[in-house]
């Protein structure tokens, strides 16, 4: 980042971290707007669209060597409209460009550079180019000086083939994954074959699924655990947790500070960027969350406990919102911030540095770029076993050691914070933060949901609007479609959590928005962008489960688990609902890597969502107890009126003695049939799960 305050451009009136980290370039940077694209018109230039995050490495890299040189910079602005947008405040237009560079040269990334015409039809693109030629790339200046030449002396072919790039865009939108409806139903066969070809992937010694770079793929992860859950499959309960104890072994997992890093670069799971995205950390919370309440293992509540320390420490507003992300770099260097040479360990440790080095292989030499990274490879109990030592005296010894090294990495100059706010992200912290406090009985956690949603609600909801960014004071954008999804998400994680069911009625009222800007009526299916959204050359439908859920995935989810109650004829609804999902039938069965949430879907349409009525006045016990147990297919109403026959709650005074809740009673509906009235929960429970 530029830290040469000479040169002063357009983005020094922007909110958004990124581009404040380019405002002192000597490139004359615009922000996406109607200006920059305006001025690309009436100049007859081509526009250069360079897309990247705060957190991003390899956008500083080529910060430095090229947006901050002054010849490169000159060049640029003599021929060029320069425009600088952060992918985080509009995946809208990183979307779309992104599969436009991925058309081109098969792969993406990010910094993302990408040459339009100046009514924003992409024809050249690529990722990091390099200030000399290198790597089997290009320079950036070279990369210029072509497209410069190509546009001024063959612009009617670089018009067409826009052209044909642009057309090619909007007809793979226009495609539906599954090439038409499938009309079977979805089966238990089903579900056993999503879970046989998400295995085929996976690395049965390290954990994950694929090879190097690694991401926690949390939603694949999350559908086997449910059909361990649902099915008692050995293998997908093994794989399950093995991923998520590598992850937890490995470098990609803060053992000082906890919280997780973006990916691995390895498939050992040792080696991040280490940049800490809060999405990412609120995925693995709920991941995390569910092994516990199927596991009981407490390896999964203390690393709940330590990411949400970190998150509350390092990436909480002081009002309750969450902070986007940790920078990779500090000082100008990756992973400084988080990496150690022996000596230092030594130095602060004393005596109990041989044994905290041994365990989390810590070498003179260093194991990744002549420093160290800390990860382990057996558990406590393991290696004291493997060394005839005393579980807890080791316990003890590494949690001081690592608070010592905490205090001391305080010290250091911090990676740098992006403080701006999304709405779509902080909504899945708070159904992580909802799932770790029903799984741990921790009530922190749920307060600190309802505080999130508090400052949601205050500062991204304008005269009735949802935006989808905030910093400083000001929200701006339109929210997107997973903003939508993943609020909706959020208050039926909130509703269940509390039992307030004010939550539910506001995700309900959310859901006619949604479908009032945002549905296409012909397929079911959702646009990412509002039917009003201006300056985009494709109005693209998201399905694929990535790094975050889809938002369509997640909107589909939602309608699930509400589609008892914003409809009357529940039943008609229900079977839209499944109409539209059958289109992506062989999609999700045969690639669900790819279709992970699509595939959890599945589930709750096989399994069938149950309805949980309560009827108490110890709301908050009953609400603790029942969240407790791990039924993902619930969605919970507490105090219905008149719902409940009074004489049958009469009748059942020897079960009532059996339980504290004397004046509750419970029952659950799904598929389309009500349960008799229970009053006493170890009977509800075992009803429940009887399979």
């Amino acid at each position: 980042m530029s830290l040469n305050h000479q040169h002063k451009n357009r983005l020094i009136n922007e909110s958004s971290t990124y581009l404040l980290q380019h405002a002192h370039n000597p490139v004359d940077w615009h922000p996406w707007g109607e200006e920059a694209l305006n001025k690309a018109k009436a100049e007859d230039k081509p526009i250069l669209l360079s897309i990247g995050y705060a957190a991003c490495h390899w956008c500083h890299v080529m910060e430095k060597e090229s947006f901050e040189d002054a010849t490169t910079a000159e060049f640029m602005n003599k021929y060029f409209i320069n425009i600088k947008v952060d992918r985080e405040e509009r995946p809208d237009i990183d979307h779309i460009y992104m599969d436009a560079v991925q058309a081109m040269t098969g792969s993406g990334g990010w910094p993302l550079n990408v040459f339009l015409t100046p009514d924003l039809k992409p024809f050249y693109g690529g990722t990091y180019f390099p200030p000399v030629n290198a790597y089997n790339r290009l320079s950036w200046k070279e990369v210029m000086a072509r497209v410069y030449q190509a546009y001024n002396t063959k612009k009617e072919e670089i018009t067409e083939q826009a052209g044909r790039l642009t057309d090619h865009l909007i007809n793979s939108n226009l495609i539906n994954i599954g090439q038409g409806t499938d009309d079977a139903p979805f089966t238990e066969e089903d579900l056993q074959t999503i879970a046989d070809n998400m295995l085929k992937n996976a690395d049965t010694e390290w954990g994950g699924f694929g090879k190097a770079p690694k991401f926690p793929q949390s939603f694949v992860i999350q559908y086997l655990l449910r059909h361990y859950h649902y099915t008692k499959h050995q293998a997908s309960l093994d794989q399950a947790t093995l991923s998520l104890d590598k992850m937890i072994y490995g470098g990609i997992y803060d053992q000082i500070g906890g919280g997780f890093s973006r990916y691995s670069t390895d498939a050992q799971w040792l080696a991040p960027h280490f940049e800490k995205m809060l999405y990412d950390n609120a995925l693995l919370i709920s991941v995390l969350a569910e092994a516990y309440q199927i596991t009981g293992k407490e390896l999964y509540a203390d690393t709940i406990r330590q990411t949400i320390s970190f998150l509350k420490r390092e990436m909480m507003h002081p009002d309750g919102g969450f902070y986007s992300a940790l920078d990779a770099d500090s000082e100008g260097v990756e992973g400084k911030y988080y990496t150690w040479s022996r000596k230092e360990i030594e130095e602060i440790l004393g005596e109990d540095a041989e044994l905290f080095c041994n365990y989390y292989q810590v070498t003179e030499n260093g194991n990744w770029e002549h420093t160290n990274i800390l990860w382990y490879l057996d558990s406590i109990s393991t290696f004291a076993g493997l060394n005839s030592l005393d579980n807890d005296h080791i316990t003890t010894i590494l949690k001081e050691s690592a608070y010592k090294l905490l205090v001391e990495r305080e010290k250091r100059i911090r990676p740098q914070l992006d403080d701006k706010i999304l709405t779509g992200w902080n909504a899945l912290m708070i159904t992580a933060l909802c799932k770790a406090a029903d799984a741990l009985k921790e009530e922190t956690y749920r307060q600190m949901a309802i505080d999130c949603m508090s400052f949601m609600e205050d500062k991204l909801i304008v005269n009735e609007s949802l935006l989808h960014t905030y910093k400083d004071g000001i929200a701006k954008i339109d929210a997107f479609l997973d903003d939508y999804a993943y609020l909706i998400q959020s208050y039926i994680a909130l509703n269940n959590s509390t039992g307030n069911n004010k939550y539910l009625e506001k995700a309900i009222s959310l859901v006619s928005i949604v479908n009032s800007r945002f549905k296409d009526e012909a397929t079911g299916l959702f646009y990412y962008t509002p039917k009003d959204q201006q300056y985009i050359i494709v109005r693209k439908k998201e399905l694929y489960d990535g790094a975050t859920p889809s938002g369509n995935s997640v909107m589909f989810s939602n309608l699930l688990y509400l589609y008892s109650t914003i409809d009357n004829d529940s039943i008609t609804f229900k079977n839209g609902i499944i109409s539209a999902l059958s289109g992506l039938r062989k999609a999700i069965i045969q690639y669900p890597t790819s279709f992970a949430i699509w595939a959890m879907n599945v589930q709750l349409i096989v399994k069938d969502i149950k309805e949980i009525n309560i009827n108490t006045a110890d709301e908050k016990e009953i609400i603790t107890v029942i969240g407790s147990w791990f039924i993902p297919e619930k969605i919970i109403k507490v105090n219905i009126t008149n719902y409940f026959d009074d004489s049958v709650m009469n009748n059942s005074e020897e079960n009532v003695s059996e339980t504290p809740y004397k004046s509750s009673s419970f029952m659950v509906c799904t598929k389309y049939t009500c349960s008799s009235v229970f009053t006493n929960l170890t009977d509800f429970y075992n009803y429940l799960t009887k399979g």
